[in-house]
């Protein structure tokens, strides 16, 4: 009996930990396990590895040591920077602008900001999801004092003109801080530069489950000049912004994590962006009425988001797994509860599509043998699917 393979295709819920990162965490399980916020020297050596990490990180972001916040996961990263920084500067202003693509780890933090009586303005997205700067700084009035745009998509893998914007917004400033801007680059790390001179951004999230890291653990980067309040009470870690003792081996494994894909990016971009196309070009060429959901030439090198007609995204995933290949329908986050993206209904997106969207993500380990697979796979799919369609077939 022929085992079937294992192609694992969803690298943007998350990526298996790297055997390097594994092996600098394990010891702090074990004889390191020492907490940094205590006097004596088991304690004393946990603070030096803590903040060595610290300095690493704020290395790669160009940023200051004391300006990395580690966080739990990307999601607490983004919470912080939005409860925080809005409840903390609400003295200023109550108006939040928030892309209508938004990762819910935003936009369910900005609902809760609307309960505390914050105006939420969600800011449009063309039919590739991309935000028009214009139209972004356009909305700003004398009460906006936070904008959050995501650095890259988790759905579509559009990429936004983070550096565009902040241009745009530093000539609206005009000197003051107000309003402040953050972006979710949970999904950017490893393909996108992530130096916060060069984005100009007040707030960057991040976390370690997308760059071959550990699950729980994120960095939130905080512009040193920015006034944010703690989410989370007790000890006071963290610049008193985080409570909690540290977990050293999930920070180690971050800062190991991001070192990695960052010495990697440059090359990895070019090979991934190559295998990336020429999956796409054969999928066209056996599924001609696919839909290629996104942006052409501004998305992650290793996003494929497409939508079939006529067929649920979720037969596709179940019938794909059965022949041994992971890949996602919507957003890995939410889709245990079968809604429309949220992501397909900014970019207006055909009703009759939204449901047969599939979202293939590559990884540093994805091979041209298994991409030729996931296309056969896919077309045998799609033709048994379809085949069985009560709707009428769109050609």
């Amino acid at each position: 009996m022929i085992s079937k393979p294992s192609i694992y295709l969803d690298h943007a819920a998350g990526t298996p930990t790297s055997n390097e990162v594994l092996d600098l965490m394990l010891p702090y399980f074990g004889s390191g396990y020492g907490n940094p916020s205590a006097l004596y020297s088991l304690g004393r050596k946990a603070r030096y590895v803590l903040e060595k990490s610290r300095s690493a990180v704020a290395s790669v972001l160009h940023a200051l040591p004391e300006e990395i916040i580690f966080t739990g996961s990307g999601t607490e990263s983004n919470n912080l920077a939005l409860l925080g920084t809005a409840r903390a500067n609400k003295i200023h202003g109550n108006h939040i602008l928030v892309s209508a693509i938004e990762h819910k780890a935003v936009l369910e933090a900005t609902q809760q900001l609307a309960k505390e009586g914050f105006i939420i303005e969600h800011v449009p997205v063309d039919a590739f999801g991309m935000i028009d700067v214009n139209d972004c700084i356009r909305r700003i009035n004398e009460k906006t004092i936070l904008i959050s745009v995501m650095y890259a998509n988790n759905e579509i893998g559009t990429i936004q003109p983070i550096k565009d914007l902040s241009r745009a917004l530093s000539f609206k400033r005009k000197g003051v801080v107000y309003p402040i801007l953050h972006t979710d680059a949970c999904q950017a790390a490893g393909y996108l530069s992530l130096n916060v001179k060069d984005l100009d951004v007040d707030l960057l999230s991040l976390n370690g489950s997308k760059i071959y890291g550990p699950k729980g653990v994120g960095v939130l980067y905080r512009k040193k000049s920015v006034a944010m309040q703690a989410i989370i009470f007790g000890g006071g870690q963290e610049e008193g912004l985080r409570s909690g003792t540290e977990s050293l081996p999930h920070i180690v494994g971050f800062q190991e994590a991001l070192s990695r894909v960052e010495r990697k990016k440059e090359k990895e971009v070019v090979r991934i962006s190559a295998l990336r196309d020429e999956c796409l070009k054969s999928l066209r060429g056996v599924l001609p009425f696919l839909v290629l959901n996104g942006h052409p030439k501004e998305r992650l090198p290793n996003n494929i988001h497409i939508s079939i007609p006529d067929i649920e995204g979720e037969s596709m995933v179940l019938m794909l797994d059965a022949l041994g290949i992971a890949v996602a329908t919507g957003s890995a986050c939410s889709s245990q509860d079968l809604q429309v993206s949220h992501v397909l209904q900014a970019i207006n997106q055909d009703p009759l599509l939204m449901h047969g969207s599939l979202r293939i993500t590559l990884g540093e380990t994805t091979t041209e043998k298994e991409c030729d697979y996931f296309v056969k796979a896919l077309f045998t799919v799609v033709e048994k699917l379809r085949a069985m369609s009560p709707l009428p077939l769109s050609l």
